[in-house]
């Protein structure tokens, strides 16, 4: 553990991968490779703790128990209110100290500690990190402590730095791309579906910083590549379990690449049980789900 500027940070390192995660948020600081006898990092304002004067200020958000946003900052399930803003309350929620695997950390909050305005029912959440042959693996499990079926979304909000947003090559897989507009950031009932043969994005980075929001579930191999000539960096995604993916950036600097269960609210909204890929959690069941990504 180390305390870097009034932050607790947790830290992993194994396969010449080292990860810092810090407990407000359960979120990765830094993700960085040795590079000689230091260390080269992929993220936004990698290894900076302390939020900037103007500009995105954060590294990886994690989302849940929705994600992106609600109409209003409201939403009412089966009867109960939600209230909160982008992204839900686990990017705000004090983790305590993580449990330690064989291979990572695990973040845990336990059912009765989720606080009652952000979501009504007892559904326990761990995050956790992993680095397996130098590959990082994400992870959420949801635990519903219910005697009924319970609705979550959730996903991880990554922003990578890159020399030039405009430069910067985000390589897609063939498939059928089904891209769902959000005017505004809400969904509208619209979509557009494009037919690709894989290669470079086929979205005008001029359309950001409104996010591009598409439905991966015609995509048969979803490996995704980030190439970077400027910083001499590749990232490599492994969205096997990833049914939804955003891309987001407002400046010039870095590029978010967002795996996702769930979409955004719609403009008039649904209630939160009837939400664009909303996930179900099985009464006394767990949901499992994770994503990879090597860098090099």
């Amino acid at each position: 553990m180390l305390n870097q500027d009034g932050v607790v940070i947790d830290e992993i390192c194994e396969d010449n991968v080292r990860l810092q995660i810090q407990r407000h948020g359960a979120e990765m600081v830094s993700l960085a490779v040795r590079d000689g006898d230091g260390w080269r990092g992929f993220l936004h304002r990698d290894g900076l703790f302390l939020a900037p004067d103007t500009g995105w200020a954060n590294h990886a958000t994690v989302m849940g128990y929705f994600l992106h946003r609600l109409w209003q900052e409201r939403s009412t399930y089966n009867g109960h209110a939600i209230h909160g803003g982008n992204h839900g309350f686990l990017r705000h929620f004090d983790f305590p100290a993580p449990e330690i695997l064989p291979d990572g950390l695990k973040y845990s909050v336990a059912g009765d500690a989720i606080p009652p305005e952000a979501y009504p029912f007892r559904v326990g959440c761990d995050i956790s990190y992993r680095i397996v042959r130098g590959q990082v693996l994400v992870g959420f499990a949801f635990h519903n402590e219910e005697d009924f079926a319970c609705c979550v979304s959730f996903g991880l909000h990554p922003g990578f730095a890159v020399s030039d947003v405009n430069k910067a090559r985000l390589v897609f897989p063939q498939g059928t791309y089904t891209r769902l507009l959000a005017p505004g950031n809400f969904l509208n009932g619209e979509s557009e579906v494009l037919h690709f043969e894989g290669g470079d994005m086929p979205y005008p980075i001029a359309d950001l910083p409104g996010s591009f929001l598409l439905d991966l579930s015609q995509v048969p191999n979803k490996v995704f590549r980030l190439q970077d000539e400027g910083l001499g960096r590749v990232i490599r995604f492994d969205f096997s379990e990833v049914p939804y993916l955003t891309i987001w950036s407002d400046a010039a600097d870095f590029l978010c690449v967002e795996p996702c269960w769930g979409m955004p609210d719609q403009n008039p909204p649904l209630p939160f049980e009837k939400k664009l890929g909303i996930q179900h959690v099985p009464a006394r069941s767990t949901l499992r789900r994770e994503f990879g990504l090597t860098c090099t």
